[in-house]
């Protein structure tokens, strides 16, 4: 009884997470008439909590394998329970955006642990794919399901409340987590690598702010050029300081497989079309066709509703087969999505946006399970922590990368076509990298 239990708690804090990531873009038209925010302050208050959970998510699940794992997930609720109260109150969209970035720093604590504490806690091979597929599909419906409940929430009460609703979630599952989650650690504790986390920070930092930035302050501007020169350098430092530490913060060894990396960027191409999805379909309904929030929010429901369908069916086929066919469908359903849209005008036709909906969530969930299965399968169980974190930190790069590039073509098909092609290459990567050796062999 346990076992389920501990799984029903650890999906229940990632739900108000993967939410919150995705519920915000129902109110960012609400947002930006009352606080008289621009698209790029949109932007930002988007990506500003996507870049802070891929930048700590490594770090918390290496401190979570040192300082213990429910000791570091009840930490991580209550940051994110104060952070959630903080944008409640915003009187502005710079603090606003401050305050997202105090979410993500409890957020960062909660995704990795969460799937450390299934790991140790299921493990039998069979048993964890099953868990790791309900895991996948909660992220996956929480995620679709923000923008219908995002919806709902702005046009009754207001854009405020939607950072209410995690706060009794959160307080929730911090006693629970107290009543029934065992403590854990790793038998081997990792260093900190603060050099590391710098290098990181600077990486995902000057990249994402030069794709907002780059269209205001112009391409060839000395602070756009310098944002990626910073990101370049940064890299390359990454690259040669990380090989050479003990305990690194990035073990690119791990990179040596080809099921790794190959969910890795798989991650990224499938969270980018998430983000610059959601991002311009919120504007597109609501600023080009006229559509309340609630009604915005009604429209997503095939989306939400074919994710929360396949997202567990995913999660089984992965168990019985393996990633590869899971990874096909979902890049057929991204693509079909994406190139559907490409052709949406002010007065599409409701069906084409139901049909390219209910595609974009089917491609959607079938996406999480094998990502995750993939990352941790061969793992040493002592860096389980790190391995989720990485699995979790290639989707939120995606995600900010997502709302960055794809989000500067508000209002064009260029978006659109982004979003197929990062199907496209989350079907082909998915055929040619699953199935390979495992990621033990190279440890």
């Amino acid at each position: 009884m346990r076992k389920p239990l501990v799984l029903a708690i650890c999906c229940m804090s990632l739900f108000i997470v993967g939410l919150d990531a995705t519920i915000v873009n129902l109110a960012l038209p609400s947002i930006r008439r009352e606080l008289g925010a621009s698209v790029t302050g949109l932007q930002w208050t988007v990506d500003a909590y996507t870049l802070v959970l891929a930048a700590l998510l490594v770090l918390s699940g290496s401190t979570a394998d040192r300082l213990g794992r429910r000791r570091t997930f009840q930490a991580g609720l209550v940051l994110f329970s104060v952070g959630s109260l903080l944008c409640s109150i915003a009187p502005s969209v710079g603090l606003l955006v401050v305050f997202r970035m105090v979410q993500a720093a409890g957020g960062s604590m909660l995704n990795p642990v969460a799937m450390s504490i299934i790991t140790n806690t299921f493990t039998e091979k069979r048993e964890r794919a099953r868990a790791i597929g309900v895991w996948g599909g909660v992220v996956g419906l929480s995620m679709a399901a923000g923008p219908l409940v995002g919806g709902a929430l702005v046009e009754t009460i207001g854009w405020r409340s939607i950072f209410w609703l995690n706060v009794p979630v959160g307080v929730l599952a911090v006693v629970l987590t107290a009543l029934f989650v065992p403590e854990s650690k790793a038998a081997r504790p990792r260093r900190l690598d603060p050099v590391g986390q710098v290098l990181v920070v600077l990486v995902l930092a000057g990249t994402v702010f030069g794709i907002i930035e780059g269209p205001g302050e112009g391409w060839t501007s000395p602070l756009i050029i310098g944002c990626f020169v910073v990101a370049a350098l940064a890299l390359v430092g990454l690259l040669r300081y990380e090989p050479r530490r003990e305990d690194p913060l990035l073990d690119l060894r791990f990179f040596r497989s080809i099921p790794f990396s190959g969910a890795t960027v798989i991650a990224v191409c499938a969270f980018a079309a998430l983000g610059g999805f959601l991002f311009l379909n919120s504007i597109y309904l609501q600023e080009t066709r006229g559509f309340s929030a609630l009604h915005a929010g009604l429209l997503t429901l095939p989306m939400a509703a074919t994710t929360a369908v396949f997202a567990p069916l995913s999660g089984r086929i992965v168990g019985a087969w393996g990633a590869r066919v899971p990874l096909l469908i979902a890049g057929t359903g991204l693509t079909t999505a994406g190139v559907l849209l490409t052709t949406t005008t002010p007065t599409s036709s409701l069906a084409l946006l139901v049909v390219a909906y209910a595609a974009f969530g089917i491609g959607f969930g079938m996406v999480n399970a094998p990502i995750t299965n993939t990352a941790v399968s061969g793992m040493p169980t002592e860096q389980a922590g790190v391995a989720a974190a990485i699995a979790s930190t290639s989707r939120q790069v995606g995600a900010a990368l997502g709302v960055a590039l794809i989000g500067a073509f508000a209002g064009s098909a260029v978006g659109w076509w982004i979003i197929a092609g990062c199907g496209v290459a989350v079907a082909v990567l998915g055929a040619a990298t699953t199935g390979q050796r495992a990621l033990k062999s190279v440890l």
